[in-house]
C-alpha cells in the first residue's frame, strides 16, 4: 500500500468513526446526558452533605466532651465513608457496574498494601494510638526521639510542635515502637536539683539557706514535702539535692527561678560553688649515686697495610 492509498484509508476510517459516534450520540445522547447530570448532582450534593454531617458530628462530640484526638479521628473516618458511598452512588447513576469496580479496587488494594507495608504499619500504629491514648492533643511528650506539644494525631503520623515552634511530623510506627514519655500526664512534677558547695563552707548554713529558698516560693507545694539533703561527698564538692514538687505547668518557671536564686544567695553569703580542678605537686629528688657517663673512644683506628702504602707518598712530601 502506497502512501496515497494509506492516507485515503485513514481518512475513511476517521470518517466512519465520526459517523458511529454521531449515531450513538443521536440514539443515546439524551439518556447519557441525563445520567451524567444526575451523577454530577449526586456527587455535588453528596459531598456537601458529607461535609455538613461531619461538622455536626464534630460539634456533637465536642459538646459530649470527648477526647479531642478521638473525636477528630472519628470525624475523619465518618467523612471518608460518606464520600465513598457518594462516589459509588454517582458511578451507579452512570451505569457503571460497581460490583466489578469493587473487585478491582479490592485487588488493587491488596497489591498496594503489599507495596506499602510501611504505610500500613503507620496506619495500624495510628489505630493503636487512638484506642489506647498514651497522650492527647496539647500534651508535651517525647515520642520517636522528638520532644514537643501534640497538635494532631493522624492515621499515618503524629504532628508535634517543638518548644522553639518547629512543626515535626513523626510516623506513627516510630512513636509506638519507641519509648513514649508524657510530661503532661500527671498534675504534679518534681524538680531535681544537685547543688554543690565547698568542703570549707558551713554545711549547716548551706542546707538552711536552701531550705529557706524552697519555703519562700509560693509555687512550691507543701505536700508532698520538699526534700533538701546531703547526697554525696564528691571529689571537689559536697553535693546536696533539692527536690520540691510543683504543678506541671509551673515546672520550668520554678526550676529556672530556683537556680538563679540559689546562685545569687551563694554569692551574697560567701558560699563557694566548686568546679573540677586538679592540684599537681612536683617533688625534686636528689640522687647520691655517682652518675656514670659513657666514655668516648678517642684513639685513632689502626690502618691496614694497603692504607699505609697509599698514604706513604703523601707523608714523604710533607716531611720534605
Amino acid at each position: 500500500m502506497n502512501p496515497a492509498e494509506m492516507l485515503t484509508w485513514l481518512e475513511r476510517s476517521i470518517e466512519k468513526l465520526l459517523l458511529q459516534i454521531d449515531a450513538y450520540i443521536r440514539q443515546h445522547g439524551p439518556e447519557f446526558l441525563g445520567s451524567l447530570l444526575t451523577a454530577a448532582l449526586v456527587l455535588l450534593v453528596g459531598t456537601w452533605l458529607a461535609k455538613r454531617v461531619s461538622g455536626l458530628l464534630a460539634s456533637g462530640l465536642d459538646r459530649a466532651q470527648l477526647d479531642v484526638t478521638l473525636s477528630r479521628f472519628v470525624v475523619r473516618i465518618a467523612h471518608a465513608l460518606m464520600v465513598t458511598i457518594v462516589v459509588i452512588a454517582a458511578l451507579t447513576r452512570l451505569g457503571i457496574n460497581t460490583t466489578s469496580l469493587t473487585a478491582i479496587l479490592a485487588a488493587a488494594g491488596l497489591a498496594i498494601g503489599l507495596a506499602l507495608q510501611g504505610s500500613l504499619s503507620n496506619f495500624a500504629s495510628g489505630i493503636m494510638l487512638i484506642l489506647f491514648r498514651p497522650f492527647k492533643v496539647g500534651d508535651f511528650v517525647e515520642a520517636g526521639s522528638t520532644k514537643g506539644i501534640v497538635e494532631e494525631v493522624h492515621i499515618f503520623n503524629t504532628v508535634l510542635l517543638t518548644p522553639d515552634n518547629v512543626r515535626i511530623i513523626v510516623p506513627n510506627s516510630n512513636v509506638t515502637e519507641n519509648q513514649i514519655q508524657n510530661f503532661s500526664a500527671e498534675p504534679y512534677r518534681r524538680i531535681d536539683l544537685v547543688i554543690g558547695c565547698g568542703y570549707t563552707d558551713d554545711l549547716r548554713q548551706v542546707k538552711e539557706f536552701l531550705s529557706e529558698v524552697v519555703a519562700s516560693d509560693t509555687r512550691i507545694l507543701e505536700k508532698p514535702e520538699p526534700l533538701v539533703a546531703v547526697s554525696e561527698l564528691a571529689d571537689h564538692s559536697v553535693n546536696l539535692v533539692v527536690r520540691p514538687w510543683v504543678a506541671t505547668q509551673e515546672y520550668w518557671y520554678v526550676r529556672f527561678d530556683l537556680i538563679e536564686t540559689i546562685k545569687l544567695g551563694f554569692d551574697e553569703r560567701g558560699f563557694s560553688i566548686p568546679f573540677p580542678q586538679r592540684d599537681i605537686h612536683v617533688h625534686q629528688v636528689q640522687s647520691t649515686a655517682p652518675v656514670s657517663l659513657p666514655m668516648r673512644d678517642t684513639a685513632a683506628p689502626a690502618l691496614s697495610d694497603s692504607e699505609v702504602a697509599a698514604t706513604a707518598p703523601y707523608l714523604r712530601r710533607r716531611a720534605a
